[in-house]
């Protein structure tokens, strides 16, 4: 039981409203429980209480016991004396205002059907709170609520984006630039890989930008692959001799090559791959960001994004270790996690910056034409009977699990609200 769950039951009035009394003896009539607050100070504001047939306008302050008043310091705080009524679990010491008045208390009775399921979800071991119920649920709520999680979700990484926007002088360019080399490490390697990306800022890619071999050169030694000794590697030396020179040239400092992981990776995978992918990538198209605003169709990314690694790495996926050949162009499936990751998120925080609604409508219809992501949560959610059909809706459940289903924030999702209110 906390506070959190008393807010919630105040606020939706999940108790007999009818026949209340104080603790102290006073007819209870509530004519508005008032609005929550999310800041300091009482927990509900403007509430209108008829109290012994007198009508009071003010705040409510909640506590699982009143003498938490006095435990949470609110005697001493002057913010507190315009509240009309004290709700709690459990009346165990009268509350004086400074101003020498009594504060009337309700002992909340929660009925056992809200308290039972409440402390069903909050105790559960299903993969979500609510796995159990969630199919119950109509659909038109579920999809309302899921609408509001990729909203929320979007909102959150172009805060991150505008962070780096600013970081590098307002450059769309740049800030694209390390955001896909971000997804192109994936999860795994998605940390190194912007790193990487930031410490060869594309004004010193631009000088090479005609020569695929010295800007493999330049991702490579920074990546810290080019430190060791392979004996009758040819493409291997000429990287070492390549980038000896630009590493001189423009004082670079490369990045530690133990934060790469292999551990647990396919092959394709592998960040040694994915660096030539990504430097074959920034070789064959110059100013990305300019031409990816004005992609209209899906199709036309993976035309854009397509990238093949150079021959070597058809029969290698380390330094010195040949296997059978294989093409090792950028999947389709790899360009969708791109667009969905790293195109989709800088559209939508453009079109905001820009007061454009063509772009934010655009991130969305992507997303919505996209088929949904294959992985475990996905799997997840599909086998507790939720439909997913598409990208649009599993990067909204992602979030929801993530950021909701998994911290317990059951109260604050619209979902566990109609749970707890099922009949």
């Amino acid at each position: 039981m906390n506070e959190d769950f008393l807010h919630y039951v105040w606020k939706y009035r999940l108790f007999d409203p009818e026949n209340l009394i104080s603790c102290q003896g006073y007819a209870l009539e509530l004519v508005d429980v008032g609005q929550l607050n999310t800041d300091s100070g009482p927990d509900f504001f403007d509430a209108q209480i008829r109290i012994d047939g007198l009508l009071w306008a003010g705040n409510v302050e909640i506590h699982l016991k009143s003498s938490d008043w006095f435990r949470h310091s609110h005697d001493k705080d002057l913010a507190y004396n315009n509240v009309i009524l004290h709700v709690v679990l459990e009346n165990d010491k009268d509350v004086v205002l400074s101003n020498g008045r009594l504060l009337p208390s309700l002992e909340l009775k929660i009925p056992d059907a809200i308290l039972n399921k409440y402390q069903s979800l909050m105790s559960s071991q299903t993969w979500i709170p609510c796995q159990v119920d969630i199919p119950k649920l109509n659909n038109f709520f579920v999809n309302h609520w899921l609408d509001r999680m990729l909203l929320e979700r979007l909102e959150r990484k172009a805060d991150e984006i505008r962070k780096m926007y600013h970081q590098n002088s307002n450059s769309w360019e740049e800030t694209f630039y390390q955001l896909l080399a971000r997804y192109f490490g994936l999860k795994v390697n998605a940390e190194p890989f912007e790193q990487l990306a930031r410490s060869v800022p594309l004004k010193v890619l631009a000088k090479h930008k005609n020569s695929l071999l010295q800007l493999e050169a330049i991702f490579f030694g920074q990546a810290g692959f080019l430190d060791d000794n392979i004996a009758g590697d040819e493409y291997y030396a000429s990287l070492q001799t390549e980038y000896g020179f630009l590493k001189s040239k423009f004082k670079l400092k490369p990045i530690e090559k133990s934060r790469w992981k292999f551990m647990r990776l396919r092959p394709v995978n592998f960040p040694t791959l994915r660096i030539a992918q990504f430097a074959s990538l920034v070789y064959h198209s110059q100013s990305l960001f300019s031409k990816v605003i004005n992609v209209q169709k899906i199709a036309e990314f993976y035309v854009l994004l397509q990238s093949r690694a150079p021959s070597y790495w058809g029969t290698h996926y380390r330094f010195g270790e040949k296997v059978d050949f294989k093409d090792k162009a950028l999947g389709q499936s790899t360009i969708d996690i791109l667009i969905i990751n790293a195109i989709v998120p800088i559209l939508f925080v453009y079109g905001q910056e820009m007061g454009s609604s063509m772009y934010i409508d655009r991130a969305l219809s992507f997303l919505e034409n996209l088929k949904p992501e294959n992985n475990s949560v996905i799997k997840m959610w599909v086998k507790s009977g939720v439909q997913v059909k598409s990208a649009y809706r599993s990067q909204s459940l992602l979030h929801l699990k993530s950021e909701y289903c998994s911290k317990y924030r059951c109260l604050e999702c619209e979902l566990g609200n109609r749970i707890l209110r099922l009949k």
